[in-house]
C-alpha cells in the first residue's frame, strides 16, 4: 500500500502486516476472521500479484516478497503454483470488523496509466445498508490525526 485514508487504516487496523495486502492475507493469523471469505480473498490476491509480476517480472521487492510468503506460508505457495491471473477490478467482499462487525465492501480498481503496477482501490458499501452503518461507525471511532505514511515505503506510522 503506497497510500490510504484514515478510513482504510481503520479498516485494516489490528493487523501486524497492514502495509502489504499479501502479508496480511497469509502470514497474519487475524486475517481468517478478518476475511469471512477467505479462501476466494486469498485466491483473488495471489491471482493479482500473478498479473502484477506479469506486468514487471523483473521487478526486486516483487521476487522478495514472493520468496518471503513462499518459505512462510504453504496456502501462498498453492495458488502461486497455479498461475491464476487475474486483474483487481470490481467485486464484493466480505470482512468481519472487530470493532463494528460485519461488512459487505464493493471495490472497483483503477489502473495507474503511467504506473501499470500500481491501482487506486475504492471500497464502499450499498447506501442505507447495514454495512454503510457499520462504515460509518468505524469512520466515527477513527477520528484523530491521520497516520503519518513513509512515500517510499509506505510504511504507516502514528
Amino acid at each position: 500500500m503506497l497510500a490510504r485514508t484514515r478510513l482504510a487504516s481503520a479498516l485494516y487496523a489490528g493487523f501486524t502486516h497492514s502495509d502489504n495486502l499479501l502479508r496480511m492475507t497469509f502470514l497474519d493469523p487475524a486475517a481468517r476472521h478478518f476475511h469471512r471469505d477467505w479462501d476466494r480473498s486469498a485466491e483473488s490476491t495471489v491471482a493479482t500479484l500473478r498479473r502484477t509480476a506479469e506486468i514487471d517480472p523483473e521487478d526486486p521487492r516483487l521476487s522478495r516478497l514472493v520468496g518471503e510468503l513462499s518459505v512462510k506460508s504453504a496456502e501462498f505457495r498453492v495458488p502461486w503454483a497455479r498461475h491464476d491471473v487475474r486483474g483487481k477490478t470490481r467485486a464484493a467482499k466480505l470482512f468481519h470488523h472487530a470493532q463494528v462487525g460485519g461488512l459487505e465492501l464493493h471495490h472497483e480498481s483503477f489502473t495507474v496509466n503511467s504506473a501499470p503496477t500500481q491501482q487506486l482501490v475504492v471500497y464502499q458499501a450499498e447506501p442505507d445498508s447495514t454495512s454503510a452503518d457499520a462504515l460509518a461507525l468505524l469512520g466515527s471511532l477513527s477520528v484523530g490525526p491521520v497516520p503519518a505514511q513513509d512515500t517510499a515505503t509506505g510504511a504507516v506510522s502514528d
